[in-house]
């Protein structure tokens, strides 16, 4: 007890209140989170983890233009050098980077298996091998430098690395993100190149643009997967707040496909070949299978995955007397063949958690964009006026060569010469040292030539980077040419369809139809009614039968044109004609129930 007290006054333990501690605590751990893995910077549109990747393969010299490289060098340099988590977040997060149904623009190619969309694991990073793609190589880590970025320590301050990447493009909103913080989430969808370059520079020929404009030239998400956004009203919702919830459906089609067999049949089918944005195409056929077997999905006689690398082609054969319109309908309603996206658009900013609008959005990109590219003319300035005056030091030494070389012989030592040549000459230490670095080849004509050339265009070099640096409309009109020139270059059509001209809301386009109910009789007695508001999910690969055969036998077909209550005879009410009939008791009997039209 004696030692313990000792312990106490000797200062090295600190009484705490409990609360305390674990209040500073845990918002440490949460600001960890927050600021150092969950969430992105709105600036590059990267977390730690994916910049860390970039730059580690920028350092192996991965390039486009050079060959692929294991994974597994990738990850063990990121893990070595930049980032002290597990191997397998670390390769979680490349092959995201490497799908092109996981990001609009991937900003890596890989060589190997990286899964699917029916979320097939990728392979193990032994054995995949990966590089930079151009986009990620050009727009993202383009001209990186101390000089144009900020470096910091890394863990074990063994390493520099980039506080930020100096991206060209905003990530952000091209490829999207999620990610669950403490106490926040983040989710933002992918959007068109060619658009966010559009908007960006109609926003720097007018700061003030409105929000209802900026829509118009960003219309909406493009999801990498395709398929078509119902209506507008959560994206408008999603760009002046940062929220919103956006409904998004796959895209069908309806055919007619010939069964070969013994005697050849056609059918009608629903082909389905895109999927709303991050759905399981294996578990969404598994899904619809298993509603049909359950009775809760009708009218569907096989389903078939016909998918090839071509793109995605989901066969769904219907039954004689199915509606491809009901079936599709209860497809929408059941499934995750229409699904809504929950926009969450929050991000780093100055090191804070921010929820941005659109237009915040790409306004703070350009304010960092415009901070990068000052430091790189300032950076390409410096260079040019360090080797302009090189180069007319060189130039003053060939024009008063017989001096030079009178100095060079009567000097003792490199030092006394290099004194000399300043006094004599009037020139700097740095152009003492490159004249006496200058080899031999450089007194000819020919190389005194070159030298001359290069003095020019160094001089017209330099003031184009002054205009730049000092005329802000020349310095947007560089930006704008930036970023049109990167338009050319990655820039595609759009995948997901938005509905045009006046905001409307699809989703109640097939359930305000009215459609046929039928009342079916099982072998059991049960009667009950089934209309095309049915719904499914799904996942599975080709199957040649999904769904099990159900015996059942039509008893009436209607279409009533409004809301109606139908009774039905049960053990305890008589048939509703005008004769009284006799019926087998069921356990379950059915007095009244709503068909709507």
């Amino acid at each position: 007890m004696a030692k313990q007290l000792d312990f106490l006054a000797s200062g090295q333990i600190i009484p705490t209140a409990l609360h305390q501690e674990m209040e500073r605590s845990y918002l440490e751990y949460a600001m960890s989170v927050i600021v150092g893995r969950a969430l992105p910077d709105v600036r590059d549109g990267l977390k730690p983890v994916h910049r860390r990747i970039l730059y580690a393969m920028h350092e192996l010299g991965l390039t486009p233009d050079r060959p692929f490289r294991k994974c597994a060098r990738v990850v063990g340099d990121v893990l070595g050098k930049y980032h002290p988590h597990g191997d397998q977040s670390v390769y979680e997060a490349l092959v995201r980077m490497v799908q092109d149904f996981s990001s609009r623009y991937p900003l890596l190619s890989g060589h190997g298996n990286f899964g699917s969309i029916d979320n097939d694991p990728p392979a193990a990073m032994r054995y995949t091998e990966t590089r930079l793609a151009g986009i990620g190589d050009q727009a993202v880590l383009g001209g990186i430098s101390e000089a144009i970025v900020n470096f910091s320590s890394n863990f074990d301050n063994s390493q520099q690395e980039p506080v930020v990447l100096p991206a060209q493009l905003p990530i952000l909103i091209l490829n999207g993100c999620s990610g669950i913080a403490v106490g926040m989430a983040t989710n933002i969808p992918p959007h068109n190149l060619g658009e966010v370059v559009e908007g960006l520079i109609a926003l720097i020929d007018n700061p003030d643009l409105s929000e209802e404009k900026l829509v118009e030239i960003i219309p909406g998400p493009d999801f990498p997967t395709g398929g078509e956004i119902l209506d507008d009203t959560g994206i408008r919702e999603a760009y002046r707040t940062g929220r919103g919830i956006i409904p998004v459906r796959g895209v069908a089609k309806t055919e007619t496909i010939i069964i070969e067999g013994k005697r050849r049949r056609e059918r009608t089918a629903i082909v389905v070949t895109e999927l709303p944005f991050q759905v399981n195409k294996a578990a969404w056929i598994e899904k619809i299978a298993e509603l049909v077997n359950l009775g809760k999905l009708e009218g569907i006689a096989d389903i078939r995955d016909e998918s090839n690398r071509e793109g995605i082609r989901v066969v769904i054969e219907l039954k004689r007397e199915s509606q491809p319109q009901q079936v599709l309908a209860a497809l929408y309603q059941q499934t995750a063949l229409q699904t809504n996206f929950g926009a969450i658009i929050l991000a780093l900013v100055d090191n804070q958690p921010r929820q941005l609008s659109l237009k915040q959005v790409l306004q703070e990109f350009l304010r960092f964009r415009e901070t990068t590219l000052t430091r790189q003319y300032g950076d390409e300035l410096q260079q040019a006026s360090d080797r302009l005056h090189l180069v007319e030091g060189l130039l003053l030494a060939l024009q008063n060569i017989d001096r030079v070389v009178d100095i060079l012989k009567n000097a003792p030592d490199g030092t006394t010469a290099k004194y000399r040549f300043q006094a004599e000459l009037g020139i700097s230490d740095a152009q003492a040292d490159s004249i006496l670095a200058m080899p031999l080849r450089r007194l000819t004509g020919l190389e005194r030539q070159k030298l001359e050339t290069e003095a020019t265009e160094l001089q017209t070099k330099i003031q184009q980077l002054e205009t730049l640096l000092h005329n802000r409309q020349e310095f947007l009109k560089s930006l704008k040419k930036e970023l049109r020139s990167l338009k050319k270059k990655f820039a595609d059509s759009r995948r997901t369809k938005i509905p045009t001209g006046k905001s409307g809301d699809r989703r109640q386009e097939t359930a305000g139809k009215k459609q046929d109910s039928v009342v079916k009789k099982q072998e059991t007695g049960d009667r009950r009614q089934e209309t095309g508001d049915r719904r499914q999910e799904t996942a599975g690969k080709k199957q040649d039968s999904v769904v099990k055969k159900q015996e059942t036998v039509p008893m009436k077909k209607f279409s009533p044109p409004e809301t109606k209550e139908v009774s039905l005879p049960t053990p305890h009410t008589p048939h509703p004609t005008p004769h009284t009939h006799t019926h087998t008791p069921h356990p379950t009997p059915y007095t009244l129930f709503q068909v709507r039209s």
